[in-house]
């Protein structure tokens, strides 16, 4: 997706590439998840006990999006991805005001050391990095806060619901802003790949909100690493871009300390802790 996101924000504006991930994915999900796809959805898809969180959550949704797709634009793949690796340490962060957790010094040595590697990736006031970069450290931390809201509502809320308001609250802010930025598809090309994005990000989220529902947190958080991978691949095969030094020893940096912190997390939960029992996932 964010392939597709960076290759589309060349050839249309940006908001117009956001708008295409939200509605495509609304109608996608709107399609699968609800019974009678022709009526108004039911409580299968409306049924929430939280709409002010699940409201919240959709806004951080958003605020992500434009950020992280306005990174990709200045940005290489590789190094908005090396950047987004600060998000557990965010995560780590935040919980302690908003979910009551305690993060020993162990674990808040791993968080500062995981953030000289973003330095490393950024290079503030060394002019190595387009200043885009900080929009993506903006991005990482609405994606902590956007996580933390998912583990809360993972439990109270079905997963098609949960993907039914974040794209409905994502289409409907896009869709208001789009008459004041719509520029038609270059290409057929062009179109399909909008559609594209929106049905792999909503096949995703919903994968991601059913892993949070069966696996702590601790478990999952450590395959968000092999996104680099990933990025690499497809910014060499699409762009014909290779990382840098710098972005792969503050990556490395990067991982080594989240590895670290996810470790702690799980030793001072314990591993007899069964995932439903788990409060935060």
């Amino acid at each position: 997706m964010d392939t597709m996101g960076k290759f589309l924000a060349q050839h249309m504006p940006i908001t117009q590439v956001v708008w295409g991930r939200y509605a495509f994915a609304f109608l996608l999900g709107y399609f699968l998840y609800n019974p009678a796809p022709l009526s108004v959805p039911g409580r299968a898809l409306l049924g929430t006990k939280r709409p002010w969180l699940q409201f919240t959550r959709g806004i951080l949704q958003i605020l992500c999006t434009f950020t992280g797709i306005t990174g990709l634009y200045y940005l290489r793949l590789d190094q908005v991805q090396a950047i987004m690796f600060s998000t557990p340490f965010f995560v780590a962060a935040l919980s302690i005001p908003m979910l009551g957790e305690h993060v020993g010094p162990r674990r808040w040595a791993a968080i500062g050391v995981g953030f000289l590697g973003v330095l490393v990736v950024v290079r503030p006031g060394f002019g190595g990095i387009h200043p885009a970069a900080f929009l993506t450290l903006i991005c990482a931390i609405s994606y902590a806060l956007f996580s933390i809201v998912t583990r809360v509502l993972a439990h109270e809320d079905a997963a098609s619901t949960t993907l039914f308001y974040s794209n409905l609250i994502g289409t409907i802010a896009t869709t208001a802003m789009l008459p004041f930025v719509w520029s038609w598809p270059e290409t057929p090309w062009h179109l399909a790949f909008l559609v594209a994005m929106g049905c792999v990000g909503t096949f995703g989220h919903y994968l991601q909100i059913n892993a949070h529902r069966l696996a702590p947190a601790s478990v999952l958080s450590p395959f968000i690493y092999t996104q680099l991978l990933w990025v690499i691949i497809g910014a060499y095969l699409v762009f014909g871009d290779l990382p840098d030094r710098w972005t792969l020893a503050g990556g490395a940096i990067v991982i080594v300390s989240g590895l670290y912190l996810l470790y702690r997390e799980r030793v001072q939960r314990g591993d007899s802790v069964p995932p439903s029992a788990d409060p935060v996932a």
